[in-house]
């Protein structure tokens, strides 16, 4: 799976992502671009943008989007680690075009 990481999700979260071509905003050249039009591009290229924006859900219509969207409830790197077994399993679950809030403690 192609994965997008947003600008506020820790780069060594990707280490957690073993088996999933994964890059993030910063080294596509996308920082500052506002959610809507990055939703847009990563589209194009990816199968599955994760956030930890709370905000996305309420600012974006989510409806027409062709790419899937994990967004996790911290971007706090300690607890992603902790939680690494639930978000394997969030990732392999998500479907296209699908929204989905992970709650992590």
């Amino acid at each position: 799976m192609r994965i997008l990481l947003d600008e506020c999700v820790r780069w060594p979260m990707h280490e957690l992502l073993g088996g999933h071509d994964c890059t993030n905003v910063q080294r596509r050249g996308w920082t500052g671009i506002k959610n809507g039009e990055l939703l847009r591009l990563a589209a194009a290229e990816f199968d599955l943008f994760i956030t930890s924006d709370q905000g996305i859900r309420y600012q974006q219509n989510l409806q027409p989007a062709s790419i899937a969207i994990l967004e996790l409830s911290t971007n706090d790197l300690r607890r992603i680690r902790a939680a690494a077994v639930a978000i394997g399993t969030a990732i392999a679950a998500v479907r296209k075009s699908e929204f989905q809030d992970l709650k992590i403690p």
